[in-house]
């Protein structure tokens, strides 16, 4: 039989030792049957035997790329020891199967990677934290990657508990890095959040809701109940309630500058408590009582002082308070000291006269931006004006509140004097009518005139004004009376009557 062998051996052609077999320019030739062995199909499962290639023959990085070339990539490594061991010098996009594991990899030029890449899975462990008003931090266990480096997070927010959410957005700028944060958000909200990674595959599952509130700055007036007036020949004006707030550009009370912010958060109850006035004097020679305090949260307001009482050597001087209390008259040329203010809350009372046996003038009750003014020394004149309130636009517009009522007089030839402006009362002149502090101002109450005391000056109750981002929703519990309106960005809440607890949402 004739065998037509190509032309000539090329450089690297060989024959095998056996002379039954020629390589040409790469082909295997038969010599025996002239074919060439390598054809398509030609090497099968049959021809070689079981085993016949083993670990023993090549041995542990005895192929690499340098003797497969640049063209052929795939390389199966049966070990679990590290890819490099075995593949001393991967090429970028070179695979790898791991039958360990069963994975198929790819080399990047650094590492090696899935190479069959899925979205990444969930993270686990969420937990936040508020870092201000609108934005929060969520720290979470990265989920596994499955084949693709994550690149960014998706967030989906929830204003009801997780009961909806909306649509999952991008963080833009994009972080991979557990803690992540979220801007943007409203104040004195209470959020549930759920976070997605995306890798190269797109977004991945959902995590499970976290719950987390950005806290709600509050502005506030907080104002006591105010004092009643006295009673005697000549009785002190009640004090101002004690005037407390935390509004920009605004005076608290005795000329103090604004207190510091506060802020809440959501879900949590606060105390709010409003104080009412006090009594006025109910029989000779008494004084009026003191205002109860208001209280919001840490913030408590001094109820104003009541009101000094005496006449005939009974001297009662007037109640200190959030504003004192005005003094009253006593034995012949003796001057009857008002009641000390508190310090940011309110001034001090004025001082009572007892003049020639029957002109006793009384004085007024400390206001929360003025003292009470003194009773005449003469058989004319005023009795003690009551100290001046101080204006706040918390609830939108200027409202005065905080005066003290003005002292009685127990003579007709002495004037009474006038009360404080903010919703202090008018002090009685002789056996006329004191009035009562306003309510909601913490105004204290006017002095009595004489032993008769037809009108009692019963201080005016105190209020709680607060001022907050319309995005929240306040809830007043049992027990506290009060409405909500809105001003632009804000609502404002006043809380006209008694105890309980306040939250937002």
């Amino acid at each position: 039989m004739a065998i037509n062998f190509p032309d000539s051996p090329n450089n690297g052609d060989s024959f095998t030792s056996n002379n039954k077999t020629w390589v040409f320019d790469g082909t295997v030739w038969n010599i025996t049957s002239g074919t060439n062995s390598v054809a398509d199909g030609a090497i099968t499962a049959a021809k070689i035997a079981s085993n016949a290639v083993t670990s023993d023959k090549i041995t542990a990085g005895a192929v690499n790329q340098s003797k497969l070339g640049t063209t052929f990539s795939g390389i199966t490594i049966t070990t679990t020891a590290n890819r490099d061991t075995n593949i001393p010098s991967p090429f970028t996009g070179q695979f790898c199967f791991l039958t360990d594991t069963s994975l198929l990899q790819r080399y990047t030029g650094s590492a090696w990677v899935n190479a069959v890449a899925t979205a990444p899975a969930a993270p686990t462990a969420l937990s936040g934290t508020a870092l201000g008003s609108t934005s929060v931090s969520i720290a979470f266990t990265p989920g596994a990657d499955n084949g693709s480096a994550i690149t960014n997070y998706q967030y989906a927010l929830s204003t009801n508990g997780g009961s909806t959410y909306g649509s999952f957005l991008a963080l833009d700028p994009a972080d991979s890095t557990s803690p992540i944060t979220i801007s943007g958000l409203s104040a004195g909200v209470s959020y549930t959040i759920k976070l997605k990674a995306v890798n190269t595959m797109g977004a991945g599952t959902e995590s499970a809701g976290v719950s987390v509130a950005t806290p709600l700055t509050v502005e506030y007036l907080v104002i006591a109940g105010g004092g009643g007036g006295g009673a005697a020949e000549g009785g002190g004006g009640g004090g101002a309630g004690g005037y407390r707030t935390n509004v920009a550009g605004a005076t608290s009370g005795r000329g103090s500058s604004p207190e510091s912010s506060l802020t809440v958060t959501p879900g949590i109850l606060y105390t709010a408590s409003v104080g009412s006035g006090g009594a006025g004097a109910t029989t000779y020679q008494t004084r009026g009582s003191s205002g109860s305090n208001s209280v919001f949260n840490t913030i408590t307001s001094i109820g104003g002082g009541g009101g000094g009482g005496g006449g005939n050597g009974t001297n009662l001087t007037g109640l200190s308070g959030g504003a004192g209390g005005g003094g009253t008259g006593g034995a012949n040329l003796v001057s009857i000291a008002g009641g000390a203010g508190t310090a940011a809350q309110g001034f001090d009372g004025g001082a009572g006269y007892h003049y020639g046996g029957v002109h006793i003038a009384g004085g007024g009750g400390g206001g929360a931006g003025v003292a009470g003014g003194n009773g005449t020394t003469a058989t004319t004149g005023t009795t003690g004006t009551g100290g001046n309130g101080l204006s706040s636009s918390i609830t939108g517009s200027a409202v005065t509140r905080g005066g003290g009522g003005s002292g009685g007089a127990h003579a007709t030839s002495i004037t009474v004097g006038a009360a404080g402006t903010g919703g202090g009362g008018t002090g009685a002149l002789f056996s006329g009518n004191a009035t009562a502090g306003t309510v909601n101002t913490g105004g204290g109450g006017g002095g009595a005139g004489n032993n008769v005391v037809p009108v009692l000056g019963s201080g005016g109750s105190g209020v709680i004004i607060l001022r907050y981002s319309n995005t929240s929703t306040i809830t007043l519990g049992a027990g506290l009376t009060g409405s909500t309106a809105t001003d632009g960005a804000f609502k404002v809440t006043t809380i006209t009557a008694g105890s309980g607890n306040v939250s937002w949402a």
